[in-house]
């Protein structure tokens, strides 16, 4: 049976019986923050579960993308382990218990309708204490008690060993089918069947109490039962996964061959460029933190089986047509980013390639040292700085140092990392725990009924006050920052990219100002303080939103989906939207680009956003089915969690998008879309800042004072760019010239001489400040401040290189012909006025070259405060102990400085110019004692 079949079989098995289907939840469950990806088919019904939302339906059955790390390390080695895989689900809420889910399994698996697999070759095990299940399957099923198996509490519990062991929350017992096959061979576990029935509450005994409404969650790993479907021995020899093995072998020109080391690597290939492909997909590129660490080292373990192999290039990123290919059926979806996710895939194969040679000489040095000292164990700090340096991730060396059977100090590692700031971030575990006071609310209220998208007022009742970790039923201001959860709410809470509302909630007895609007579920948590007198649950309060706010909102959100539009115009289709801010007028908009956009690009991008502003195009939103909003070409994020029906927001015929945020009626009320700045935020990805609305006409005004500003201070015309850039090179020119220590009028002044300033027109303006932005790396905001400086440096610059004109700078001859000598050698103590660092070192070589023992100490005022001194010792004197950075240690305090360097080189500071002649009288007479002491 085929895969693709067998998954549709099961689906179609349970909607038979009553069970809502549900689509795969995305693999990036942003909005939990508790798991980094979703990591079981019941991730997406934690609320469910818990009672903590308006429940549509009480049976569920689903097919869901999961992704977990916990067992990366047999990934290829055993028959079953995986990262990215599909999990068969069937869930009741309440609604039927163990009876049905046992009855349903055995009849799904052994009827010939379904599956029709032998019964005799099923055996079952269940919890220690479960007579219950164990009675279904003997007395109902009809299992003979030899294939009933009683395992104790870490075996047959979910959490495992939670009664005695914890955590406190939602367990209970399950009951696991086994099938064994004809061969012999050992059995396999295809479907675990949990039994939630219990709130475990404290330590043992009588800790575990029934729950009211008791729930079934159950699990089947799609790509297992595939495998004993198709009568293979590994699920990587299944019709979906073995293309994608074959594949990686021919690519590294090679045969696959299961049992050697390199057929290892081969699956392990396919399993990582499988996960990666479809976290690539939902906008997850690879990067050094939580879900993005997680798909760099899965593409570099995979680069380094390559590299074993003996490939020197990028590769993995050739398997991407063949992963969308084997996943086309269930996800079609995959199929239309192809070209994207490879090229992100080939970017990191080349970032890795650059380094890896480099990481593994150090990591065989590593290990060479390792065996030399007779330790067995690898250093945290040496992986962390492999992992810094080279980037080689800390599993790849524990991977490799455990075929060497050498040990990895992973504490080490982390405290390493600690120390730089630096965490990769780790995948967390599901847990449905205990509840919190908002948590309790939440499970009465089950949801807020939002009326924002019509209204910006209403009559709305309070459901539940929280604040801090107490529930109450008074609030007054003395209670400080609070929760309250109202049946009714024209507040937009936060979601898709858009901030939530403010505004005030007005009692018969007191006023509670709203700072924020966030949701849990479908319930809306209004946050803010009691400014008034005191609200109190069940009061009726007037709702009202800050209507000002509320539509500057709606201009900066209907301007982000005009910008897609605009990019993607410009840019092309690749140019998806990868995470958006939008607030008052202002938007951050992100978006999926592999290089800088071009100034003349963001031009144009603005420009045509502008145009379609004024076009004056109603903006609309209806509900409709998702394949209906598909079959209208709304543009769909990669990543996002959409319902079915969806909200749809068209702007006239040329932009359509599934959001649920509140939006303008038509697009002339944007009033104008400025583009304020571009940036890149990680690999593959750039962000766009722009205005809308009063701010960006006052944004307009500003970059013309800006620019008029800053033309007056540097006495230009026009052409603004032109001269910030000579004032730079200028600058450059005048600080070669003094560390040459010569004396130069070649720079002259920056400054253009002109009368008039004479405007150009806003664009000229614009496409003037934002080079000016990019070539001095400052935002526009900063240019008049950075001008004046460079200015002001530059004056500075000139007077230094005038002085330099004044400076007699002593030849090597003459510093010779004016030393002390002592103890075969010679001691030049001399001020050199106006003298800089570079000039002063020069000096010193110049000495040095003569080949005699020789020890220099110059001096230099650098200002009423500041002091320079630069010390050096030929190699003579180095040889007979004699340290120059020991030389400027002991002496630098004369001027109230310190310091210090190499043996044959140092430099230091100090404060008191004033004692420059006493310190070159101690530095003469430290010298003098070490020679004549013999050192």
């Amino acid at each position: 049976m085929k895969t693709d079949e067998l998954r549709e079989k099961y689906l179609e098995f349970f909607q038979s019986k009553g069970h809502r289907l549900c689509a795969s939840d995305v693999l990036v469950p942003r909005w939990d923050k508790s798991v980094l990806f979703t990591p079981a088919g019941m991730n997406p019904f934690k609320d469910h579960f818990l009672g903590k939302v308006h429940l549509e339906f009480t049976r569920a059955t689903s097919c869901q993308k999961c992704l977990r790390t916990g067992d990366i390390d047999n990934v290829g080695r055993t028959a079953y382990h995986h990262t990215f895989f599909e999990m068969l689900g069937n869930f009741s809420f309440g609604d039927y218990f163990k009876r049905e889910a046992i009855a349903w399994a055995w009849e799904f698996l052994t009827e010939k309708k379904w599956l029709g697999m032998d019964a005799n070759r099923l055996s079952v095990t269940v919890y220690l204490d479960d007579d219950e299940a164990a009675g279904i399957w003997q007395n109902e099923i009809g299992l003979p008690p030899a294939r009933i198996q009683r395992l104790d509490e870490k075996e047959n519990f979910w959490p495992a060993s939670a009664p005695s062991s914890g955590p406190d929350g939602v367990c209970g017992p399950c009951s696991e089918i086994y099938f064994h096959p004809p061969d012999g061979s050992k059995e396999v576990e295809i479907w675990n069947l949990v039994f939630t029935q219990f709130n475990r509450d404290g330590a043992p005994p009588d800790n575990l109490k029934p729950l009211p409404s008791k729930n079934i969650d159950t699990g089947m790993g799609l790509e297992r039962i595939a495998a004993t479907m198709q009568g293979v021995t590994t699920n990587y020899h299944i019709d979906i996964l073995r293309p994608i093995v074959e594949a990686a072998a021919e690519i590294c020109q090679q045969k696959y061959e299961p049992a050697s080391e390199n057929g290892r690597r081969f699956r392990r290939m396919a399993d990582h460029v499988r996960a990666c492909t479809f976290a690539i997909h939902e906008n997850v590129y690879p990067g050094p933190a939580k879900q993005e660490y997680v798909v760099r080292r899965l593409l570099r373990r995979a680069v380094l089986d390559g590299h074993q192999v003996g490939l020197r290039d990028p590769f993995l990123f050739q398997l991407v047509p063949t992963v969308a290919e084997m996943m086309r059926r269930p996800y079609p979806e995959l199929g239309e980013t192809v070209e994207r996710v490879a090229d992100v895939i080939r970017r990191e194969e080349n970032a890795f390639l650059e380094k890896i040679d480099g990481g593994l000489v150090r990591m065989e040095r590593i290990f060479s040292q390792i065996q030399a000292s007779g330790r067995n164990e690898v250093k945290g700090a040496d992986a962390a700085e492999l992992y810094q340096t080279h980037g080689v991730p800390p599993e790849m060396f524990e991977q490799i140092a455990r075929e060497r059977e050498v040990a990895f100090d992973w504490d080490g590692y982390r405290a390493a990392m600690d120390q730089h700031s630096i965490r990769s971030g780790t995948l967390a575990e599901t847990v449905m725990g205990s509840f919190g006071p908002v948590d309790a609310i939440k499970s009465e209220v089950k949801s807020t009924l939002f009326l924002g998208y019509e209204s910006e007022s209403c009559r709305t009742t309070v459901r539940g006050i929280a604040a801090g970790e107490s529930r109450l039923e008074v609030l007054t201001a003395a209670d400080g920052k609070a929760i309250l959860v109202l049946s009714e709410s024209p507040f937009y809470a936060e979601s898709g990219g858009q901030v939530g509302d403010q505004g005030v909630l007005g009692g018969p007895s007191g006023e509670f100002h709203v700072v924020d609007t966030q949701k849990d579920g479908d319930v809306w948590l209004h946050i803010g303080q009691c400014t008034r007198g005191e609200i109190r649950v069940g009061d009726e309060v007037q709702a009202t939103v800050d209507a000002d706010r509320r539509s500057a909102i709606r201009r900066a959100h209907s301007a982000t989906h005009v910008l897609h539009f605009a990019l993607q115009q410009q840019l092309g289709s690749h140019a998806q939207q990868r995470g958006s801010k939008v607030t008052d007028d202002l938007l951050r908009f992100d978006f999926s680009n592999p290089d800088r956009v071009a100034i003349q690009d963001l031009d144009q991008i603005e420009a045509e956003s502008n145009r379609r502003v004024k076009s004056a195009v109603p903006v609309s939103a209806e509900v409709i089915p998702m394949a209906e909003a598909r079959q209208r070409g709304a543009m769909m994020l990669f990543g996002e969690k959409y319902p079915d029906p969806v909200r749809m927001v068209s702007i006239g015929e040329f932009s359509r998008e599934l959001c649920g945020g509140t939006h303008v009626n038509n697009s002339a009320e944007i009033g104008l879309v400025e583009v304020v700045s571009e940036e890149g935020v990680s690999s593959g990805t750039r962000r766009i800042e722009a205005l809308t609305g009063p701010r960006a006409e006052e944004f307009r005004r500003n970059a013309l004072t800006i620019h008029e500003t800053a033309s007056r201070i540097l006495q230009v015309g026009g052409d603004l760019l032109g001269a910030v850039e000579h004032l730079l090179a200028a600058n450059k020119e005048l600080k070669k010239q003094i560390d040459a220590g010569k004396s130069a009028d070649a720079a002259g002044d920056s400054r253009h001489a002109v009368s008039v300033y004479t405007a150009p027109d806003y664009a000229a303006v614009r496409e003037s400040l934002r080079s000016i932005s990019r070539v001095l790396n400052i935002p526009q905001s900063q240019i008049v401040e950075r001008v004046q400086t460079l200015l002001n440096e530059h004056a500075q610059l000139l007077e230094q290189v005038t002085q330099l004109g004044s400076i007699t700078i002593p030849t090597a001859e003459e510093l010779l012909a004016a030393a002390v000598e002592t103890a075969g050698a010679r001691i030049i103590a001399r001020e050199l006025s106006g003298g800089n660092a570079n000039l002063m070192r020069q000096l010193i070589d110049q000495v040095r070259q003569k080949n005699l023992p020789v020890a220099i100490y110059l001096a230099a005022a650098n200002g009423p405060d500041k002091v320079l001194l630069v010390a050096g010792v030929s190699r003579e004197l180095v040889a007979r102990g004699v340290s120059a950075g020991d030389w400027v240690r002991e002496t630098a305090p004369a001027v109230g400085g310190g310091g210090g360097g190499k043996p044959d080189l140092a430099q230091a500071g100090g404060k008191q110019p004033e004692n420059i002649q006493l310190c070159l009288k101690k530095a003469t007479d430290v010298m003098t004692a070490w020679l004549e002491s013999g050192k």
